[in-house]
């Protein structure tokens, strides 16, 4: 036993709970010069509240542009998206982006203001209401005494965790980020990766994650979708709720991502490894 599965997430017995985002069918294409390409083909998976998702494969397999049109920036050219039941048309603050780049904050305002800042232009908190917002989830990322910093005193993780308070606090129905810490050494990719699943352990928001690292998913996710080289197809879809940081090492961990590179790049069609019961 290699401690992956292609069984649904294990919920209540009996439960009648609806997915709190599904992508049914959804191919995704897009302009380039002298033609159009095709980014992703008849994508199919659903997102329950709480879930940690995993869309993982090799670059150019569609996951960063499926990402994009769950945020609303791409509609689809076949199939639909749903939140809450309801078809996604557009950008919302219930769907938020956290990037690779570091670089995503203004320079000008302190810290505690960048996170502040998101939640006063959607018009949902006054000014005092957003800065005591962002007081809450600079502490729950670890970020309490830079409040007053600027981000140019920030080192790069430092700044990632701001972008995931800002993210945080918008309280979004689905956090989405692509390929965060993908740009960090390896030593702060892995610090990072302990605070992002402590904070979920606390907060329980509702997580869609793009990487193109198999140990990455294995670790941060407890559902991973497995997307074919271009065009992206779902090969299929596995549980790894077992494994956590600690597992690494493991023979059994080993033997669980050998098996992942074997379904993400066997040329044979395995639509019989996905289970979307």
């Amino acid at each position: 036993m290699d401690g992956t599965s292609t069984k649904p997430f294990s919920r209540a017995a009996g439960s009648t709970q609806a997915p709190l985002l599904s992508v049914k069918g959804v191919t995704l294409e897009y302009a380039a010069p002298g033609r159009i390409v095709r980014a992703t083909q008849n994508v199919c998976f659903d997102v329950w509240e709480a879930d940690r998702f995993i869309l993982l494969g090799a670059s150019g397999c569609g996951k960063s542009t499926l990402l994009k049109a769950v945020g609303g920036f791409l509609a689809p050219a076949e199939g639909q998206i749903l939140l809450d039941g309801r078809p996604v048309t557009g950008p919302g603050p219930d769907r938020v982006v956290v990037f690779q780049e570091f670089d995503q904050l203004p320079p000008w305002k302190t810290i505690r203001e960048n996170v502040a800042f998101p939640v006063r232009v959607s018009g949902r908190l006054g000014r005092k209401e957003a800065l005591e917002r962002a007081d809450y989830y600079l502490e729950k990322v670890g970020l309490s005494r830079f409040a007053g910093a600027y981000p140019n005193a920030l080192s790069g993780g430092m700044k990632q965790r701001v972008a995931i308070a800002r993210a945080l606090a918008m309280e979004p129905r689905v956090l989405l980020m692509d390929e965060p810490f993908a740009a960090l050494d390896a030593l702060t990719r892995r610090k990072m990766q302990e605070e992002l699943l402590a904070l979920w352990e606390e907060v329980r928001f509702t997580l869609l994650f793009v990487t193109h690292s198999i140990e990455e998913a294995l670790v941060v996710g407890n559902r991973i979708a497995l997307l074919s080289p271009h065009p992206g197809r779902m090969r299929a879809e596995i549980n790894s709720h077992e494994w956590d940081l600690q597992s690494g090492g493991s023979p059994e961990f080993q033997s669980a991502a050998t098996r992942i590179h074997r379904l993400l790049f066997d040329e044979a069609p395995i639509a019989t490894e996905i289970d979307h019961a």
